[in-house]
């Protein structure tokens, strides 16, 4: 067993003001999207978009923010929402899902692109390849936090989380970290090159990111602990794996879509 480093979630207090690592490795993941995303639209020549980057990042980031708390209020504890809905905004208490952010993401920059004439599957195309930065931060922040951990194990590796009870678990947010960070971005940014090369459909890169995560948050389902509040339905699967099934089912509709689309005379 390794012990559990039992980091301080806050770096450091200005008076009432307290800098968190959760929220240092959001700040992080930002900066790498916008930087990864800037790389690509001179790379591939994406002049379309410059005129519009800054105010699509911010519509997004509201919507993801928006998009999170909704997902976690609807997916993962509607009904202690239902009898204290104040707590609904209450994101200083925790409680963020990374599908409704997703969804979140998805819709503003849907209603963006669709509002100042931009294609959206290629602007999405470019921010597909890089959200796996983001994820992979953010899991580290899970870490720090000591919360998301995994189910109870004795692999040599296991970790006793402090709210975990005193037996041994998966340390499952590295797993996440590792897969749906480092090895999921890796996939997608030597695919993009065959993307353009190749001249494959618009949304192609975004139905790779929508089906690899959703592999791989499946795979990793069953090394991670569900949710008190809702265990396992039909006593072997998890609302994560469920939402994750559906990613990869709308990876499949879009790059059919986009395909039929690239088709279409």
């Amino acid at each position: 067993m390794i012990p559990y480093p039992n980091i301080d979630p806050v770096i450091f207090r200005l008076g009432p003001l307290k800098v968190r690592w959760y929220g240092l490795m959001y700040v992080l993941g930002f900066i790498g999207v916008y930087a990864l995303v800037s790389r690509q639209m001179k790379r591939f020549s994406c002049s379309w978009l410059s005129p519009h980057f800054e105010n699509l990042n911010t519509v997004m980031i509201v919507g993801m923010v928006l998009g999170a708390r909704i997902g976690y209020v609807l997916f993962y504890n509607l009904p202690y929402y239902r009898e204290n809905p104040l707590e609904a905004f209450a994101l200083w208490h925790g409680g963020l899902s990374f599908h409704g952010a997703l969804v979140g993401i998805v819709l503003a920059g849907f209603w963006y692109c669709r509002r100042h004439g931009l294609g959206f599957l290629r602007t999405a195309d470019l921010y597909a390849v890089t959200v796996p930065v983001g994820l992979g931060l953010g899991r580290i922040g899970n870490f720090i936090n000591g919360e998301l951990f995994g189910r109870v194990t004795d692999v040599p590796w296991a970790m006793i989380f402090p709210a975990g009870g005193p037996v041994p678990r998966h340390p499952s947010q590295l797993y996440e970290s590792f897969l749906e960070g480092a090895v999921l971005f890796t996939f997608l940014w030597l695919l993009k090159e065959k993307h353009h090369q190749k001249g494959w459909p618009d949304g192609a890169m975004l139905a790779a990111f929508l089906a690899g995560y959703g592999v791989i948050r499946c795979f990793v389902e069953f090394f991670r602990e569900p949710d008190a509040q809702l265990g396992l339905f039909f006593g072997f699967i998890s609302m994560g794996q469920i939402l994750s099934l559906l990613m990869i089912a709308a990876a499949a509709a879009i790059f059919a879509y986009g395909r039929k689309k690239a088709r279409t005379p």
